[in-house]
């Protein structure tokens, strides 16, 4: 296996990766935002707030995006697999 075919599979692990974990993150980012803004407005200055909405928030969408989620590992698994394969030639 050549050094640019390593990079690419790399590249496609790292993209993979920040693909799967984006809408957690966007979704538990903007819930945070809300949750501060709200608690500066109001003048509540419990740490415990931001946990329960924001875990919430969070459980919430990964049920909504697990079978996109589950689809696209499924399809970079296969890759892997098939790039394998052609290395074992």
């Amino acid at each position: 296996m050549s050094i640019p075919q390593v990079l690419e599979l790399s590249r496609d692990l790292l993209y993979t990766a920040l693909l799967l974990a984006l809408p957690a993150l966007a979704v538990s980012l903007t819930v945070g935002l809300c949750v501060s803004v709200f608690q500066a407005v109001t003048s509540i200055q419990e740490q415990t707030l931001s946990y329960v909405p924001r875990i919430l928030a969070v459980s919430a969408i990964i049920l909504i995006t697990l079978t996109w989620s589950l689809q696209t590992a499924i399809h970079f698994t296969v890759r892997m697999l098939w790039h394998a394969a052609e290395v074992t030639r």
